[in-house]
């Protein structure tokens, strides 16, 4: 695991927060376009898988004192770094039961649904 000093994380910090500033731009410029917001989403998740598969899991600590050290910040800063998704079930609860039936009207239940006939 890498120390840095203050300076270089004050650097760090200011260039990440550019790069979040444009995507926020664009996200924003998209906002009513939901085909491209949902472009925005998946660039992001394939970027946070592409940096914790590669270049994260090389840098994870190899002693007690490391890993404690890399525990400590998880706790301090508000965790581990996660991707929510959408649910396919939480979209359609958004639809009406007219809209549903619509899209798939063979069935009085959406696919995917919880329950299960038997």
């Amino acid at each position: 695991m890498n120390n840095y000093n203050d300076f270089e994380l004050e650097q760090l910090e200011s260039r990440m927060q550019e790069a979040l500033n444009f995507i926020w731009d664009i996200a924003y410029e998209s906002k009513t376009e939901t085909l491209k917001l949902l472009e925005i989403l998946r660039k992001l998740e394939n970027l946070h898988q592409q940096i914790r598969d590669s270049f994260f899991q090389e840098s994870l600590p190899n002693n007690r004192q490391a890993l404690y050290a890399l525990l400590k910040d998880i706790e301090a800063k508000g965790g581990w770094p996660y991707i929510y998704r959408v649910k396919l079930q939480e979209l359609m609860e958004k639809m009406s039961r007219d809209e549903i039936e619509e899209i798939f009207p063979q069935s009085s239940q959406p696919p995917f649904s919880n329950q299960s006939e038997l």
